[in-house]
């Protein structure tokens, strides 16, 4: 046998009899001061320190490690100092030798490495800001809709240059939609980024339209010209000059995804109101119900003194009632509203009559008796008797009665705006 195999077959002997010599070395009492270790885990702050702890326990060097893991001394020491990582199985290794779970080690080297990038690494706000706006905000809609120019989505630059002019923001972080910009819109309760972005493109359109001064009495003589135009949805195409000759801007701009907004009511200044209308339900019961709803808020002066947005979302279903947990100002809307749309009085004897069978001569009679459109009717006995399935068939559509007359917004149309 050559003096090479010799000192090679030393090696491998010298080698294996340390790791056995290591295995006996963890008696009970090394065990109990590993389990001691294991229960102040948390004072350690990187794998390295628990490691130099645990050779000190148990009496050995770096190299003795080194020999029993198979790696070189310099690397142990490595190691130990935090210029290199534990991986996986190096802890599978570790925890074979010191009797502590793999998962220790692993999480040490988790928790250190993050501390380091923390000290390393500055928080960013913009990319707080850039989660809040492209999670929250329909970008790609907004774009498509020309409310704000950008080629795409991922054109972050002119996104966020056209964000800022259409908030009206001195910079990204001035942003309303983000949670830790100064609020500017006095919106009347909650009010998601969505329907933020709505009422916006809403401002934005009412700013460059140009009305009479506005006229309470005339907004009051108003209502029996608008109510002559509920016999017929073709009709329906002279109430944005009717509202217009009372200084009320009315426009009309179609929702956007997750908005669920039916109309707004805000101020410019104390003698400018605008309505906004979205036409979310393009049926003629719930036009003449939301515009009747926001000229109450007008003729009430909700939100005049410190211009609050007076934004109604979901008016149907609930949110239609006179009664229950809702704003005082919107029970009074919905109360004017309900009863402009069908007296409720002579809904409620109507209903008593004719309850559960309601024939379609009765509702057409009825229509014609208080001088409204049968679908108007329909409407309002479905929010009474809950059944939303009924009488569709005088549910008639209106937009395309109203947006040739109005100033809209959507459905390919982009409003102009200075």
């Amino acid at each position: 046998m050559t003096i090479k195999y010799q000192i090679y077959f030393i090696g491998q002997a010298l080698y294996y009899s340390l790791r056995f010599f290591a295995s006996l070395s963890l008696t009970l009492h090394d065990l109990a001061i590993n389990s001691d270790l294991m229960l102040d885990i948390e004072h350690y702050r990187s794998p390295g320190q628990l490691i130099e702890d645990l050779l000190t326990k148990n009496g050995w060097t770096k190299r003795v490690l080194s020999l029993i893991i198979g790696i070189n001394e310099t690397t142990v020491s490595k190691i130990i100092s935090g210029k290199r990582s534990v991986d996986a199985e190096l802890a599978i290794d570790l925890s074979d030798v010191f009797n502590v779970e793999a998962e220790v080690f692993l999480n040490l080297q988790k928790n250190y490495d993050l501390a380091q990038a923390k000290l390393l690494k500055r928080p960013d706000q913009s990319k707080a800001n850039r989660a809040t706006l492209y999670g929250e905000l329909p970008i790609t809609d907004m774009i498509k809709r020309g409310w704000i120019e950008a080629e795409n989505v991922k054109d972050i630059s002119s996104v966020e240059k056209s964000l800022v002019q259409f908030f009206n923001a001195e910079n990204v972080d001035d942003i309303e939609v983000l949670p830790h910009a100064a609020k500017r819109t006095n919106v009347f309760g909650e009010v998601s980024p969505s329907q933020l972005a709505w009422l916006y493109r809403v401002k934005q359109i009412s700013a460059d339209f140009y009305v009479g001064r506005y006229s309470k009495e005339a907004l009051l003589n108003s209502l029996s010209k608008l109510k002559l135009l509920m016999t017929s949805a073709e009709e329906i195409r002279k109430v944005p000059r009717i509202l217009a000759e009372c200084g009320v801007r009315f426009v009309i701009v179609e929702t956007i995804p997750k908005a669920k907004i039916d109309g707004v009511c805000f101020w410019l200044n104390e003698n400018s109101p605008v309505i906004g209308m979205s036409l979310r339900y393009d049926r003629i019961d719930n036009f003449w119900f939301v515009l009747r709803h926001e000229i109450e808020h007008i003729l009430q002066d909700h939100g005049r003194d410190k211009l609050d947005v007076m934004l109604d979302a979901e008016l149907e279903g609930e949110n239609a009632c006179t009664t229950g947990p809702i704003a005082d100002e919107e029970k009074i809307a919905n109360n004017a509203a309900s009863n402009f749309c069908v007296p409720q009085d002579k809904l409620e004897k109507f209903i008593a009559r004719k309850s559960p069978f309601f024939a379609e001569r009765d509702i057409i009679g009825f229509s014609k008796t208080i001088k409204v459109h049968p679908g108007i009717v329909a409407g309002q006995l479905q929010h009474r008797i809950k059944k939303y399935n009924r009488f569709r068939d005088h549910l008639v559509k209106v937009r395309s009665f109203i947006t040739p007359s109005a100033l809209v917004d959507g459905w390919g149309d982009i409003a102009p705006v200075d």
